[in-house]
């Protein structure tokens, strides 16, 4: 088993993540396709990790509507995510491309909020559905007030724009206390769950 920490560095040296995003996206639609994921299961939604490379490819969008035809999996259940870092670096094109993706009928999440300096003036360009709180701010913000005044800032910015707010790193019970006593709505970290293998058995 080999970390996403390590892999992905000289995935994106070699300029291999076009082919990696792709790999994934196929492969969680076949999964859906096999139980029978749909628009029944309510609760249910998948959420799939884009490189900065991937937004620049001309025919990304168009292999992705493909592979909805082709397996017959709803859009409506798959959650795209970037980085901020990635959003603003070309945001004229991010926010195209995130557009063009909830036409198709797709959710976006901006991934890492909070690490930009120009975070809050390009939110408002960005027609996503989810911000996720980078986990850097989560797990300091039980012993430092400033930190903690950055994440309710940033989640009453995201209440006003009508934003779902996740919090990342959420690895202790005392961690998830604090994020639910912010009316913070989604966590995810070590402590909810661990990630697992995707079982491909019927």
């Amino acid at each position: 088993m080999v970390s996403p920490a390590t892999f992905l560095p000289v995935a994106e040296r070699y300029h291999l993540m076009p082919i990696i995003d792709r790999w994934v996206v196929k492969n969680l639609l076949y999964f859906m396709s096999l139980h029978k994921i749909d628009n029944s299961h309510r609760d249910c939604i998948f959420t799939v990790n884009l490189s900065g490379a991937s937004i620049n490819d001309s025919h990304f969008l168009e292999f992705i509507e493909h592979q909805f035809a082709c397996f017959e999996v709803p859009p409506q259940k798959i959650c795209f995510e970037i980085t901020e870092t990635i959003a603003i670096t070309n945001l004229d094109k991010a926010a195209k491309f995130i557009q063009s993706l909830k036409q198709v009928g797709c959710s976006f999440a901006l991934d890492d909020f909070g690490k930009g300096m120009s975070s809050f003036s390009d939110l408002t360009n960005l027609p996503v559905d989810y911000l996720k709180i980078n986990g850097m701010f989560i797990k300091k913000m039980e012993k430092d007030t400033v930190t903690q005044a950055i994440v309710e800032g940033i989640h009453h910015i995201g209440r006003a724009m009508n934003l779902k707010v996740i919090a990342e790193y959420i690895e202790t019970e005392s961690i998830l206390n604090k994020v639910n006593s912010l009316g913070i709505d989604y966590g995810q970290g070590f402590y909810l769950d661990k990630p697992s293998a995707l079982l491909f058995s019927v």
